[in-house]
């Protein structure tokens, strides 16, 4: 099946849209080709790079990890940590049975009801009962007054009080203490440091928030991470080790996130206590976001490293979050996320343990796979993504290196326009070469084009000059040889018609001889008020017995030949010969209104040629005509040997005005008698004619006269 058809095309189109073809073609492809190389190039690129990002990140997170537990392994076996847990728990144990200050309880009331569970609330769900977190220990409700509720430094600066004006063992103990972990964590860049006793008491803490002096193993806080770390601690009747928990939103810190590390603090092989350190998150954003400068990371304006826990929830903090807040909170709105995680993320400005991203990324790098793909992330945005799972151990985390396909492909749609851009101008110049080619192409053969149509039109003498030695030459010069034949055969046909229309003039008529060469071939016709002439010859075939019948025809040929001659003179139409006898018409082809005279003058004529004729060549010949006038019907009879010839009572009548008709005499019938009685003289026959049945009346014509005036 042909799916195109392009004959309607010249010979120019069709080559340019060939070249057309073959070149879009090669450009097409070269561009596909490219596009892809360059694509796939850049995505190895950005992909190398991710995953080089998130090597990075992973290898400082790990090692962060790794440097806590080894420095808090080193805190947990340092003498003077174990003697500071000993003495404060000490200390801790003499405060159950002392008188607390009449105010305490009120202030200690006021700070929860104030300060602590109005901020808590804002981000629990529901709101927290004010007794469920109250200290109940005389010693916790002592400390904490003292520390917490009397301290007069705000929220957040609780931890620059060294020592409370009680003159307690403890306050001494802490004032001794205190600036010495103060310094450590924030050297170290903790969030806070805690010292708990065997029983689960937190018999110190820097930060000094509302987890200090409580127990972990009742109250608000039992079931804490920091509570069920401490039990995990308690029970592993181990040394020189630290056990990590993974984030949780932990109340003392207003339920911002929080993950512990603790190791036990052995005296020599009896357990006294832990010693934990609550890792901070800010910390650990600092890492993943580089300090925010993603960009200085090859990160651009779109990508980020971030990590997630075995709970699909972020372990570090969006950098849409940090960059675009409220952008990116209303894509979480269009996502569906719930208003509850939308308070949080806006409550504590983190998506850590609020920002849900469970991914193909996510769930595969969980399962311990490590890769690259092209994934949407949790913001339902095409993203290019480098994953895998951190080795850190008690937490299984993932650690994501992703950028926006778009921003990472951003080079490749440049360099699509480019190529769009080029492609189209490469095809512009494409498109003018192939004209220009296709005209220099086709300029050959439109000469021959021209030259065969000045042939078609009968310039035979046109000659296609081609000045190329290749195909087409050729073609010219056999064109050239085609035109020459042609021109040859045509004048030889040219010639052959000269010859067929001179025979055809010389057998009828010129008015029929021009109709037979038109092809009319069926040619019939009446005619009106025509003279018709008969004549013959006398003596003629006497002439037989002493001549030659090349001598006889050479005669009669020369005679007939003046007829004819004079015959034209007249306006005489000479129908045939049959042998010495000639017919001729006047008015036949071309009408006359003087046919009848004329045929009288071309009868005289004829006399005084045959007279001139016998006395020239000394013989003795003589002539007959019988002249009439009427109506006739002309026509061309026969099929292959056909001749044209006349009927009627007109012809009739002329043939026995001939055949009565004396030697060297003309007669004329009455309609031309009556007629031309005025310009000739005639005397009527002493006899009459009879033709069959009808008698005729014939006039012979005796000498012109002329007319008398009236």
């Amino acid at each position: 099946m042909q799916w195109f058809k392009f004959n309607w095309l010249s010979i120019k189109s069709k080559l340019i849209v060939m070249l057309l073809t073959v070149s879009s073609s090669s450009i097409l492809v070269t561009a596909y080709l490219g596009y892809q190389s360059g694509k796939s190039n850049l995505t190895d690129r950005v992909f190398n790079q991710l995953t080089s990002v998130r090597a990075s990140k992973a290898y400082q997170i790990e090692s962060y990890f790794k440097t806590i537990s080894n420095h808090i392994q080193t805190l947990s076996i340092d003498p003077s940590v174990g003697t500071a847990l000993s003495e404060f728990t000490n200390a801790y144990r003499q405060l159950e049975n002392v008188p607390l200050p009449a105010d305490a309880l009120p202030k200690i009331n006021a700070y929860y009801q104030n300060e602590f569970l109005p901020k808590l609330a804002q981000t629990e769900q529901g709101s927290p009962v004010l007794n469920s977190f109250l200290p109940e220990a005389i010693a916790s409700n002592y400390l904490q007054y003292h520390y917490i509720a009397n301290n007069s430094n705000p929220i957040g600066k609780k931890h620059l009080l060294d020592k409370a004006n009680d003159s307690s063992e403890y306050s001494r103990l802490h004032g001794r203490y205190h600036p010495i972990f103060r310094n450590i964590i924030e050297k170290f860049g903790y969030y806070d440091l805690f010292l708990i006793d065997p029983d689960g008491r937190i018999v110190y803490t820097v930060y000094k928030e509302t987890d200090f002096a409580s127990s972990l193993t009742i109250g608000a806080y039992n079931e804490s991470n920091l509570a069920r770390l401490f039990a995990s601690v308690r029970r592993s009747k181990e040394k020189d080790y630290a056990r990590i928990i993974d984030l949780e939103s932990y109340a003392p810190s207003y339920g911002a996130p929080a993950a512990f590390i603790a190791a036990p603090i052995y005296n020599q092989d009896k357990f006294i206590g832990v010693l934990a350190i609550q890792v901070p998150v800010d910390e650990i954003n600092n890492v993943m976001t580089g300090n925010r400068k993603w960009e200085a990371d090859g990160l651009g304006k779109s990508g980020e490293t971030y990590l997630v826990g075995q709970d699909y929830l972020m372990r570090s903090v969006s950098r849409f979050l940090i960059e675009t807040p409220e952008e990116y909170l209303k894509t979480l709105v269009a996502l569906g996320v719930n208003n509850e995680t939308i308070k949080r993320i806006r409550q504590y400005k983190t998506s850590v343990l609020a920002q849900a991203v469970k991914t193909t990324a996510v769930e595969e790098a969980m399962m311990g796979k490590q890769d690259i793909k092209i994934i949407r992330d949790y913001r339902d945005i095409p993203v290019l993504s480098s994953y895998s799972l951190l080795q850190i151990e008690g937490l299984k985390w993932a650690i994501l290196s992703e950028i926006d396909l778009a921003e990472a492909y951003a080079p490749i749609y440049d360099f699509e326009r480019q190529l769009v851009i080029s492609a189209t101008l490469l095809m512009l110049l494409v498109i003018l070469l192939a004209m220009v080619m296709a005209s220099l192409f086709v300029k050959p053969i439109n000469q021959l084009i021209a030259s065969a149509r000045k042939v078609a039109a009968g310039q035979l003498d046109a000659i296609a000059v081609l000045e190329t030695e290749d195909e087409f030459g050729e073609l010219a010069q056999s064109f050239n040889l085609m035109v020459s034949s042609l021109r040859d055969q045509t004048d030889l046909v040219e010639e052959k018609n000269r010859e067929n229309e001179q025979l055809l003039l010389s057998i009828f008529p010129a008015a029929i001889a021009k109709r037979l060469k038109q092809g009319e071939k069926n040619i019939a016709e009446s005619a009106s008020n025509v003279t018709v002439l008969f004549s013959d010859l006398t003596g003629f075939s006497k002439l037989s017995d002493s001549l030659t019948a090349y001598e006889i025809v050479s005669i009669l040929n020369d005679l007939v030949t003046s007829f004819d001659e004079t015959a034209d003179r007249f306006g005489m139409e000479k129908i045939k010969t049959i042998g010495d006898s000639y017919m001729a018409v006047c008015g036949l082809s071309v009408p006359y209104l003087d046919h009848d005279k004329r045929a009288i003058d071309f009868a005289i004529e004829m006399q005084a040629i045959v007279r001139r004729f016998s006395q020239e060549r000394g013989f003795k010949l003589n002539i007959s005509l019988g002249i009439n006038s009427g109506d006739i019907v002309a026509g061309i009879v026969g099929r292959n040997k056909f001749i044209y010839d006349v009927w009627g009572d007109t012809i009739n009548i002329a043939s026995a005005l001939k055949s009565a008709c004396p030697e060297g005499a003309i007669l004329v019938s009455r309609e031309i008698y009556n007629r031309l009685c005025d310009l000739y003289e005639f005397a009527p026959l002493a006899t009459k004619i009879e033709d069959g049945e009808v008698v005729l009346e014939a006039w012979q014509l005796k000498s012109t006269i002329k007319i008398k005036p009236s």
